[in-house]
């Protein structure tokens, strides 16, 4: 008799869920996430619903919950120290000089 073999482990951070809530977000639909997570609040009725609207895509109530949920999760393991910040280009002083 054949065993399934074992599922993967999911971590919590965003960059290992195999999950459509993290692929195949475009850049345009990620900072449609984050406005419109800034215009329906926690107390907005249908909140995710409103969420996948702004967001468009074909992206439902439900992959937007859950790229909340893995974003919530992952703050929490940065601050909690258990996760390094990713590593954040920092402008130069040439930087300024170039675009002159």
């Amino acid at each position: 008799m054949a065993s399934n073999p074992p599922k993967p482990t999911e971590s919590p951070t965003s960059s290992t869920v195999p999950s459509t809530a993290t692929s195949a977000w475009t850049m345009e639909q990620n900072k449609a996430f984050e406005l419109a997570l800034s215009v329906y609040d926690k107390d907005t009725s249908d909140r995710w619903q409103n969420v996948a609207n702004a967001v468009g895509g074909g992206k439902t109530a439900e992959e937007c919950k859950r790229l909340y949920d893995i974003l919530v999760e992952d703050v929490k393991l940065i601050e909690s120290g258990l996760v390094p910040y990713p590593p954040y280009k920092t402008d130069s002083p040439d930087d300024d000089k170039k675009s002159e």
